[in-house]
């Protein structure tokens, strides 16, 4: 059941990647100017840093309030800032702190005020319980999708990963990622069955 839910999912997800970049690619008439490119790695960093401080305000700072998760390993869509809330900080959650985060970008394009991101990414975290902590990692693909505002200022509208399940201490060097400059879009949460 749950893989014919996976399946789904990711049909869906493709389908809307491919309806967007057939979209951009039928409306171009230009890509993007280098000010838009330096503004959406700019958003993308702001992501970074704001998990590895732990500031969660600053992460929502980087999304629409409207933003699409779509998350890893068939999780259903999460969609809205309450939503979003609920996913990455809920109420009763263990402590969670991000030590390491890391992304290599691939391909950034798009046109107008619509763009578009690809990338690998890396992340290492430590949940913190009453009688112990833990430590994981994983690393996987992303895209994310970027709305330009009447203001100017980019945002994630759509933020879509996967990765490989959850993975168990911290790989804190990993030759492959050490010389990336900036942070990647891999989300905390994982609502797969098993430790977090």
């Amino acid at each position: 059941m749950r893989t014919l839910a996976c399946r789904r999912l990711t049909t869906v997800a493709a389908l809307s990647l491919a309806a967007v970049v057939y979209a951009v690619g039928t409306v171009k008439t230009e890509g993007l100017r280098s000010t838009d490119v330096s503004a959406i790695r700019a958003v993308l960093e702001r992501y970074r840093t704001s998990w590895l401080a732990n500031d969660a305000e600053g992460i929502r700072g980087t999304f629409t309030p409207d933003a699409v998760l779509m998350p890893h390993h068939g999780v259903a869509p999460v969609v809205g800032m309450a939503a979003i809330n609920q996913f990455w900080w809920p109420a009763n959650a263990s402590k969670t702190t991000i030590v390491k985060f890391v992304q290599t970008v691939d391909e950034v394009d798009g046109s107008g005020s619509l763009a578009y991101l690809r990338g690998r990414s890396e992340v290492a975290w430590k949940v913190a319980e009453p009688s112990k902590s833990h430590s994981w990692h994983n690393s996987g693909n992303f895209v994310a999708i970027l709305k330009k505002r009447a203001d100017g200022k980019w945002l994630i509208s759509h933020l879509i990963w996967d990765d490989v399940p959850n993975q168990s201490g911290l790989l804190l060097s990993s030759p492959k990622w050490l010389d990336s400059g900036s942070g990647p879009l891999v989300p905390l949460r994982d609502n797969s069955p098993g430790p977090k």
